[in-house]
């Protein structure tokens, strides 16, 4: 446990700050045009930072596969505050490509050395934006993993440099390279929910161990062994000074200044593929809530979370889940008008297929009695895990930083909807979010604009991309409404009584 109290805001940082820098799709700097390709001749030379638990399952592990199906990549770098975990990962690159390694003190030296093209980071989530940043601002391709950032501000920090170097970026939500979001965003936008409403997801898990005490620590784990103030990064501000603990450096997701517990190891997954299925970016309005319900150990983070994000566009977004308790999911739904999608299970646990559910409204809502269920079904070349990072060589080799799965912008997207949910919970607020990004404090405006609409009879808004008109995204009121509106000055807003009191309901 640190032996100094954190505030509830000083692992948050300015994430009240303006963002405007991802409110939409906008150009990519040509400054750096030499960095975002590798001729067809070359190899991209990838060095990795922080090949712990994840780095090395998941970003060592899955390159070296492809490299060896075929991929034009090779391993050359590697840097870790901890002995054990670096010289793990070269060993391991030495003896699966016959190559070792060039092993980094510190994460900068790597970023000097020309010999390195790119670089994967999996460092604990407080160091995400300071390293892709450096790496950005080096002209290194990067692949980062989930979440992007450990606050909006730095968000929208990572858009900027991403967008002035030219470079390709990635993040590491693996489940978005399952061509089943792009899928389902299709029939979305052709009409076949009619108006979106809501996405409802879930991430339930439980153990006898407790939330991230699943992560072992070990003897070895000492400060001979791991370069503790670096790890820390309080030089840096990021995170406050304290003593070394193997709990807060191996189990660092139960610590608000490392990260967001379930919020953003696992709540940040599920939001991505649903604001990828959706075409929706950052929310309107957004709360979050629970507490630390059973797991009394020390964490600091929950145990039982909910949020709920409201969009602009007319959708809201549930997430909620419990780390101890796990019967009876909630399911993965997109609802709208005319129709719902189920998601059987999470897209990224059924790779390389994934499949999805359309379930109609009834006939007398629709209007439509020949609808019926259907299953849409996806494949794709490799497992999510390798899709991913085959998606982010391929952008690379083809100077295309728009085409990978999970840009900075969806990244960013992720973090406001989670982030801010962690500071409604932590502060007891709601917070705002306008259509440039900018968070404010909430008030009575939110729901006032709705009614303002409802009033005028306003047409409904819609996702980005629709372009299915008015299709389920109408009413037919019922002959009886035309007997409703105020009567002015007494007179009867359906006109004059007929004589023979036909029309006197």
């Amino acid at each position: 446990m640190p032996d100094e109290p954190v505030s509830r805001r000083s692992f948050l940082g300015s994430t009240a700050a303006t963002a405007t820098a991802g409110a939409a799709v906008g150009h990519v700097s040509s400054a750096a045009s030499a960095a975002r390709a590798a001729n067809a001749n070359q190899r991209l030379r990838i060095g990795f930072i922080g090949p712990g638990r994840r780095g090395f399952a998941a970003h060592v592990k899955s390159l070296t596969a492809l490299r060896k199906q075929g991929a034009k990549i090779d391993l050359v770098a590697v840097n870790d505050v901890y002995a054990v975990h670096r010289d793990r990962a070269a060993s391991y690159i030495k003896t699966e490509t016959g190559v070792a390694p060039t092993i980094y003190a510190s994460y900068r030296d790597m970023l000097q050395d020309d010999r390195v093209d790119a670089v994967c980071i999996a460092t604990p989530d407080h160091w995400h934006a300071r390293q892709t940043i450096d790496a950005l601002n080096a002209k290194k391709h990067v692949y980062c993993e989930k979440p992007m950032t450990h606050t909006v501000d730095e968000s929208q920090q990572v858009i900027a440099a991403w967008r002035e170097s030219g470079c390709v970026m990635q993040v590491g939500v693996q489940s978005s390279s399952s061509p089943v979001w792009d899928l389902a965003r299709e029939k979305i936008n052709a009409g076949k929910l009619g108006k979106v409403l809501q996405f409802q997801t879930e991430f339930f898990r439980n153990g006898s161990l407790g939330m991230s005490r699943h992560n072992v620590i070990t003897r070895e784990m000492t400060p001979r062994n791991i370069d503790w103030n670096q790890w820390l990064g309080h030089q840096e501000g990021l995170a406050p000074k304290m003593v070394f603990d193997r709990a807060v450096y191996g189990q660092w997701r139960c610590y608000w200044p490392f990260g967001y517990g379930m919020f953003s190891d696992l709540f940040v997954h599920r939001v991505t593929g649903m604001l990828k299925a959706t075409g929706l970016r950052y929310p309107g309005r957004v709360v979050g809530g629970g507490g630390i319900f059973m797991e009394y150990d020390d964490r600091q983070v929950t145990d039982v979370a909910s949020l709920i994000a409201d969009f602009h566009e007319g959708v809201q977004g549930l997430v909620s889940s419990t780390m101890v308790g796990e019967g009876f999911k909630l399911e993965h739904v997109i609802r709208g008008h005319h129709g719902s999608f189920l998601f059987h299970k999470p897209a990224y646990l059924s790779g390389p297929k994934a499949s999805f559910e359309f379930a109609p409204e009834r006939p007398q809502v629709t209007g439509n009695s020949k609808l019926e269920n259907e299953v849409f079904e996806t494949e794709a070349t490799h497992k999510f895990d390798l899709a991913h990072f085959a998606n982010f060589i391929q952008a690379i080799e083809d100077g295309k930083p728009a085409s990978v799965n999970n840009d900075p912008l969806l990244g960013a997207a992720a973090v406001m909807v989670v982030n801010l949910a962690v500071r409604s919970y932590r502060e007891g607020k709601v917070f705002h979010v306008d259509r440039q990004g900018k968070v404010s404090d909430g008030d009575g405006s939110w729901a006032d604009g709705w009614e303002a609409m409802s009033a005028a009879k306003a047409a409904p808004r819609h996702v980005a991309g629709w372009r299915a008109g008015d299709a389920g995204s109408t009413l037919t009121p019922p002959a009886y409404q035309a007997l409703a509106g105020p009567w002015h000055d007494g007179q009867d807003p359906a006109g004059p009584q007929p004589a023979d009191g036909s029309r006197s309901g």
